[in-house]
């Protein structure tokens, strides 16, 4: 694939926005990367990152979300997939921490158990406003398909960084690479979906005793 042509620093540009959806470009000379975000909508998902086994997890992500996801991205997959990944994470964080708002009258935390066959990990979320990711998984080969096993990791830290939340995953059993990644994305899109849903119980308020997640 032809490298990006460079630019001086990243940009990005918000496209278009409504109180729970929005799409935002982020350009760099190594990824040019736009995603649309619909919180509210029914699992619909495009995913084009050039990268084949991550198509595949990011469509599980909004399907198991009910995210309407819309992922367009070119970049210098002839380098590796690191940037490719992790800019992908970059902008869905970004597009969570802006679609959540000040995350009135949200449930706040989301937590899900997701068996894949042998496979069963864990995910926890607190939408707080402060980036932390636990990461307690463990793959024993270096790829699955042609995507780096490492790469799993820097996604998810740079989509829980970006997004301003604490996410934990935990694996608690399994064996085989392709069951434990798909339940991590999973897993992660059934507590997202916990966390960013409305709750009527709130009545509109900041789920909060600060009266404030901003950070």
């Amino acid at each position: 694939m032809d490298a990006i042509p460079p630019s001086p620093s990243p940009a990005s540009s918000v496209l278009e926005t409504s109180p729970r959806s929005a799409s935002l470009t982020r350009a760099t000379s190594e990824t040019e990367v736009t995603i649309r975000l619909d919180l509210d909508g029914t699992g619909q998902v495009r995913a084009e990152t050039g990268i084949g086994f991550f198509d595949h997890m990011l469509t599980a992500l909004g399907r198991h979300a009910l995210f309407d996801l819309d992922i367009v991205a070119k970049g210098d997959l002839h380098v590796d997939f690191h940037h490719t990944v992790e800019d992908v994470g970059i902008v869905l964080g970004q597009l969570i921490l802006r679609t959540v708002g000040d995350k009135r009258g949200i449930g706040r935390y989301g937590q899900a158990l997701v068996p894949m066959d042998e496979a069963l990990v864990e995910a926890a979320i607190d939408l707080s406003g402060r980036a932390t990711l636990g990461w307690q998984v463990a793959f024993t080969r270096p790829k699955i398909g042609e995507m780096d096993t490492e790469l799993f990791e820097e996604f998810f830290r740079a989509l829980s960084g970006n997004g301003l939340f604490a996410l934990h995953l935990i694996q608690r059993a399994g064996r085989n690479d392709h069951h434990i990644a798909e339940g991590c994305f999973k897993a992660t899109a059934r507590a997202l979906r916990m966390a960013v849903e409305p709750d009527p119980r709130q009545r509109g308020l900041i789920p909060s005793t600060k009266g404030s997640l901003a950070g």
